[in-house]
């Protein structure tokens, strides 16, 4: 049996640790989904180590008739380390969190652990939790919040470092509750991260002493440096934002939109500093240190200078989990070389996807992660096949043809995870790559040479003035493609199943064409007609829903009322506009549904029945008439802040179900929500439990 162009057996030899790797992410992924408790997996583990142990004392009869057992046993341990992972890095489980100490009436103290960062409105920055205090008690806490500051002149000293009490109630964060939205609780869980504040002058204590670490306070430094560099000699916003992230991956000064049309146009991974930055680097680290190459007594210095290099710019990088992954993986071969042992790709890709999901599991949901490894294994599996499609003797067309190649190769198996998270598919990758993957190489070459000649400043200016011109042009040339209507398939639709099954014909297909062997093409085309019947039973039961949909959109009127394949909007008509509001709180769930924008009913309709269901829509103030009869009202959405009298309403009206939406100030939703309870009918509220979904 063959696998990725080579015999099974030889595979598993070379690349040990994708045997230890799959148990383990099985395991991680168990542990999410399970929740099982610290002892029941201690106790299992214990248990199957014992065995293992017990193992090696046996007579090699016995040996031999249990190493089935002795696998079973070895891959069990392995799940189930995987398992402890995810337990013992969920702080909600240390016994020392602060979210089991603290309540509305005690204090806490925290460390802020990085600059504040500028926003529209205000400053942010994370903060770690170190005592919670009582009126006769101050406990030792673990955890991290969110911290959000007022604008304000107070905050021109507080930095990295700063300590501060804080007596303002915490809020646990928490998600929109809109259909398929971004799950941004469990992202922030992952970092460690439960609760923010939002802190106005007076509501908090700056202590004299500064808590910093020697080693984080000499990233930041370095990490501003290179900032004030790129921000005197980078000229224009777009261009200098641009210029940040793809040196160190600072974001903040990115502009939405630009980032909008880099993802649209295919070309986002130029952006976020993952293998190709670090390939770079580690080849002009390659070239300055060969002449140490000649001797061999200075090998451990060079392969010390490599390492060395590499890992500070990752760090510098903000140890993303791409750039983590790179830096592993480039060391394991700078290692290997030193070694003069020939590495297995394979096994350093699985080993460094071992070690970075043993230091953070939860990195397996990251999906910059998923799409680094993707790309990277695509590459590694289907560049040279699609690279010998052609023989080019021109060099220069030739190099074009490479670059083409990886492009597409990467392309197989990244396709599928991308349709599953962002639903579109860029469809002029190819022509967008040709020109951004060599521009931005070369940025990124021209702007580490900047920071090693910024002293001399007429030669920093005309570098940095080419380097601007270089970016402006290829910022001209994505947003151009970004404009071209056919330049993205968006709208797109997948479950993770069926985008495993996409991986798995992409597999088959791709196999079979390079090894000509029928096995594959089985695994192809029945991988294909579980897609197609996954696929056509999610289109008849798109064609026959019926829902409505209350949003959760803070200080906005949000109603999609959907039947079948169409969508009708009820509300305010700025989040007809396509911007971040729309884009964030009402597109995903309307991409989920695999619905179009068609007017049923008007944008300011008050009151829909559809087959049985009556659903009336109040948000201004109006006069009661009094009525013989009770009228159904199966529905009842409240918007905005009318004067309403809700028993009157309820004497009037036979109201089935109250949905207050994101429109209603918090005290007014409090008065509706007692004075429902107290009448017994059914009252919700989306501020608190997200959007209102119900089958119609």
């Amino acid at each position: 049996m063959y696998l990725f162009g080579m015999p099974t057996i030889y595979l598993w030899s070379r690349a040990p640790f994708i045997r230890l790797l799959l148990p383990f992410i099985a395991g991680i992924i168990l542990q999410w989904q399970l929740q099982f408790p610290s002892k029941t997996i201690l106790i299992a583990l214990a248990l199957t180590i014992a065995f293992l142990l017990l193992y090696m004392f046996l007579s090699l009869r016995l040996r031999y008739r249990l190493k089935i057992w002795n696998g079973l046993a070895g891959t069990f341990a392995l799940l189930l380390l995987g398992s402890f992972q995810v337990y013992i890095k969920d702080v909600r489980h240390n016994e020392n969190w602060f979210g089991n100490r603290y309540s509305n009436n005690t204090f806490i103290t925290v460390t802020v652990d990085e600059p504040l960062v500028a926003k529209t409105n205000s400053y942010k920055a994370v903060a770690s939790v170190n005592r919670v205090l009582a009126y006769d008690s101050s406990l030792y806490s673990k955890g991290k919040v969110i911290l959000y500051f007022k604008r304000d002149s107070i905050l021109k000293d507080l930095q990295y470092g700063n300590q501060l009490v804080i007596g303002k109630s915490l809020q646990e964060i928490k998600n929109s509750g809109n259909p398929a939205n971004f799950d941004y609780k469990r992202y922030s869980l992952f970092q460690g991260i439960t609760h923010q504040v939002y802190l106005q002058p007076g509501e908090f204590v700056v202590l004299p002493t500064l808590k910093t670490n020697a080693f984080h306070k000499m990233i930041f430094k370095s990490r501003q440096w290179v900032l004030n560099i790129l921000r005197k000699f980078i000229k224009g916003e777009k261009e200098r934002g641009l210029a940040e992230a793809l040196l160190i991956g600072y974001k903040d000064d990115l502009d939405k939109n630009l980032v909008q049309s880099y993802s649209n146009a295919g070309v986002v991974h130029v952006i976020a500093i993952s293998g190709l930055h670090l390939g770079l680097i580690y080849w002009l680290l390659l070239l300055f240190t060969r002449p140490l190459k000649k001797i061999k007594q200075l090998a451990w210095l060079r392969l010390l200078l490599i390492l060395t290099c590499l890992w500070l710019f990752s760090l510098l990088a903000g140890a993303q989990p791409s750039v983590l992954r790179s830096a592993i993986m480039f060391s394991c071969i700078a290692t290997g070389e030193v070694l003069y042992r020939k590495t297995s790709i394979y096994n350093t890709l699985a080993l460094s996807a071992f070690i970075l999901l043993f230091i953070n599991p939860f990195w397996l949901w990251d999906v910059g992660f998923q799409l680094s490894y993707a790309a990277v294994l695509s590459i590694i599996i289907f560049f040279k096949p699609i690279y010998n499609w052609f023989y080019i003797p021109n060099k220069a067309v030739d190099f074009f043809w490479k670059l083409n190649a990886v492009t597409l190769a990467a392309q197989l198996l990244t396709l599928p995870v991308s349709i599953y998270h962002f639903h579109q598919v860029p469809t002029l990758f190819l022509v967008t790559n040709m020109v951004a993957v060599p521009a931005s190489s070369i940025i990124l070459i021209g702007e580490i040479l900047l920071c090693t000649i910024f002293f001399t400043e007429p030669v920093a200016y005309f570098l940095g003035n080419i380097l601007s011109r270089l970016i402006f042009f290829m910022n001209s040339y994505i947003e151009w493609f970004d404009k071209l209507s056919f330049s993205i398939w968006n709208g797109l639709s997948i479950t993770i199943v069926q985008s495993v099954l996409l991986i798995a014909m992409v597999f088959g297909f791709c196999f079979w064409l390079m090894e000509k062997r029928k096995s594959y093409l089985w695994v192809f085309t029945f991988s294909m007609l579980l897609f197609l019947i996954a696929h056509t039973a999610s289109l008849v039961e798109t064609r026959q829903q019926k829902k409505l949909i209350v949003y959760n959109v803070p200080r906005h009127k949000a109603i999609d009322v959907i039947v079948g394949n169409y969508y009708s909007f009820i509300g305010d008509s700025a989040l007809l506009a396509d911007d971040f509001p729309r884009n964030f709180h009402l597109q995903p769930s309307r991409i989920f549904h695999r619905t179009v924008f068609k007017p049923i009913f008007p944008i300011d309709v008050k009151e829909i029945k559809l087959d049985q269901t009556t659903i009336c829509l109040i948000d201004t103030s109006f006069l009661l008439k009094q009525q013989e009869r009770k009228s159904l009202i199966d529905v009842l959405i409240l918007s905005k802040n009318p004067k309403l009298d809700v028993p009157a309403l309820a004497a009037s009206f036979d109201i089935g179900q109250v949905v207050i939406d994101g429109s209603v100030p918090a005290w007014k939703a409090r008065l509706w929500k007692r004075a429902c309870d107290s009448l017994q009918i059914p009252c919700y509220d989306v501020n608190e439990k997200g959007a209102f979904v119900v089958n119609l």
